[in-house]
């Protein structure tokens, strides 16, 4: 198999995105993890451009890396300057990485109207920086910037410019979309053409997605050719988006047969994929390719009934190859399959439930705006409700909830009263909170934490409410959707009702019921 290399950009093209901003801890964490994955080169930033990344580079030999190559990138040397006398360049040199990755420019627009400078100095830029980063030992790859919009332009003169980066000794030559406009069959031809001029040079390829194509046209440049490709973990970066590494791994090594990494680390790309948003601070996308918590989910009962009788039925791959799990999702669409797929997921005995009778209900209540999606644990207390010996924890026997504004003193004061049955215990609590909700749960946590002190653990990570029929004004239907954690453990529970407060106590008891049965 022949193997493709991996280089991560993730640390400095990915912060770019609108939103990220990681911190020098999540930069060295990060570094940690893909390097533990198996990239084979990890761009760790511009060391000329900001005093983080001098600091990461300054700091990142005691990761000790054990596969990945750490590579500081910067430009080529400005013009009308030596490259000894070059401060970016003499940056780079400084990082004490490996390899340094120099980025100069291959479309005459750029050179004339934003260098302002000749085609000839240009040349001469690229050159002598490679050379010059090489005679001081570095492995050098060379980014050429907009290298196919100026190919388009002149292909004379965008091939000269990779000449001129192979002349100075370019380990490797990356050819960048950084417009991210280009298409598959472009990207193909132009691969091509340059791997005849250039013959064994390493080349590489690098894309953006502004034209939806970022995953398509890095496996056109392979198939053409290139044997690096650089992107991004869940394609973080400047604009829409950066190639996604987590999409194109998998692509090259379950689909086209090239290997990138061992068959145990890509087992481990959902998690890495994970890891990332979290430090980034980012909701995890539930519908990326492969890593997705969506990507092997199955809402339709027909796919569901097929995928019980042969798991290839409606997948493409088996999902544990890059670290996911199949999921069946339970709605009014449910045939009794997504129901007995939960039943073996929850590991409870099909025989001892009334599975028609849940299924009816998940459809009544749909209907009246619950929805089961993101709420499996309501669907898993509906399931073990049916079982003839199933005793609930508690009961709920009443609650009421009293919100006044009083003029000066203590201004709006919120207060609920709940009362829940414990087996033969009635348990009557009044507590007070910053709104109905928050006074109500803390009601019920008292009422329970003395008999079931496990309670004291259990956090309400998320609320969420949406109008179901805004025509209704005030009226309207109100869907609640409660997120609960104990340690690494969540769960997630809904409610609907016209009356909020109501909708919001379905979930929250559901949400404790549940926490007290695991």
């Amino acid at each position: 198999m022949t193997h493709i290399d991996l280089y991560d950009t993730t640390l400095r093209d990915g912060t770019q995105r609108e939103g990220i901003s990681l911190s020098l801890d999540d930069k060295l964490k990060i570094a940690a993890r893909l390097d533990a994955f198996g990239m084979d080169y990890i761009e760790g930033g511009w060391p000329g451009s900001n005093p983080k990344d001098v600091e990461f580079f300054q700091r990142a030999p005691a990761l000790g890396l054990s596969h990945a190559k750490l590579a500081a990138f910067g430009s080529t040397r400005r013009k009308g300057v030596r490259p000894a006398d070059d401060g970016n360049i003499q940056a780079l040199i400084g990082a004490r990485t490996p390899v340094v990755t120099l980025v100069g420019k291959s479309w005459e627009l750029h050179v004339v109207e934003i260098l302002e400078t000749t085609v000839a100095e240009n040349l001469a830029m690229i050159e002598e920086s490679v050379a010059y980063c090489k005679a001081q030992g570095k492995e050098v790859i060379y980014d050429a910037e907009h290298f196919f919009d100026g190919y388009r332009a002149s292909s004379a003169h965008a091939v000269a410019t990779l000449e001129a980066a192979a002349r100075g000794g370019a380990d490797f030559i990356v050819l960048c979309d950084t417009n991210g406009g280009s298409l598959p069959w472009e990207i193909a031809d132009a691969v091509a053409a340059v791997k005849g001029r250039l013959g064994d040079a390493g080349l590489g390829i690098h894309t953006h997605d502004d034209g939806g194509c970022a995953v398509a046209n890095t496996l056109a440049a392979v198939r053409a050719g290139a044997v690096q490709v650089q992107g991004t973990v869940n394609g973080y970066g400047e604009r829409v988006a950066n190639a996604n590494l987590c999409t194109i791994i998998p692509d090259l090594q379950l689909k086209m047969g090239y290997r990138c990494v061992s068959v145990d680390q890509l087992a481990r790309l959902t998690d890495l994929s994970r890891y990332v948003a979290e430090l980034a601070n980012l909701t995890h996308d539930d519908h990326l390719p492969y890593v997705g918590t969506s990507a092997f989910a199955h809402k339709g009962g027909i796919h569901v009934a097929a995928m019980l009788k042969h798991a290839d039925s409606y997948q493409h791959i088996d999902p544990t190859a890059v670290g996911n799990r199949r999921r069946s999702v339970v709605s009014e669409l449910s045939g009794r399959g997504n129901l007995v797929d939960k039943i073996e997921q929850y590991n409870l005995n099909p025989e001892s439930l009334d599975i028609a009778k849940v299924l009816d209900q998940i459809k009544q209540l749909e209907a009246q705006g619950f929805t089961f999606e993101g709420a499996e644990a309501s669907v898993e207390l509906m399931l073990r409700r049916t079982h003839p010996a199933y005793v609930p924890p508690f009961e709920m026997t009443d609650y009421w909830v009293m919100v006044q504004k009083r003029r000066g003193g203590r201004g709006t004061i919120v207060e609920a009263t709940v009362k829940v049955r414990v087996g033969p215990q009635i348990m009557h609590t009044v507590a007070e909170g910053n709104g109905p909700v928050n006074a109500l749960d803390t009601a019920l946590r008292q009422a329970l934490t003395g008999i079931f002190p496990q309670i004291s653990s259990v956090r309400l990570e998320d609320y969420k409410v949406r109008i179901l029929d805004g025509e209704n004004n005030t009226a309207a239907t109100t869907r609640v959707l409660i997120e609960t954690r104990q340690g690494t453990r969540r769960w997630s529970t809904v409610g609907a009702s016209p009356n909020i407060i109501d909708a919001s106590w379905r979930a929250l008891a559901d949400s404790m019921e549940y926490a007290l049965i695991h």
